[in-house]
C-alpha cells in the first residue's frame, strides 16, 4: 500500500482538508479520493490527490 495525499482548498487558498489515502494503485487512490470528496461535500472545491512519487493523480480547479 502507498500513501497518497488529498488536499482541498478554500477560495482564499487555505487548506480545508488534508488527508492521507492508502491505496495499492493510482486508480484505486483516485476512486477512494472521489469517494472522500463526495462524502465530505468537497467535490466542487479545488482539490488535488498526489502520489507518493510526486505526480498528481486527481486535480480539480
Amino acid at each position: 500500500m502507498k500513501n497518497y495525499f488529498l488536499t482541498v482548498f478554500a477560495p482564499d487558498g487555505s487548506s480545508l482538508l488534508d488527508e492521507t489515502v492508502q491505496a495499492s494503485s493510482d486508480q484505486e487512490a483516485k476512486e477512494l479520493g472521489h469517494k472522500k470528496l463526495d462524502e465530505q461535500g468537497y467535490t466542487e472545491h479545488t482539490h488535488r490527490l498526489v502520489a507518493p512519487e510526486g505526480h498528481m493523480v486527481l486535480f480539480h480547479r
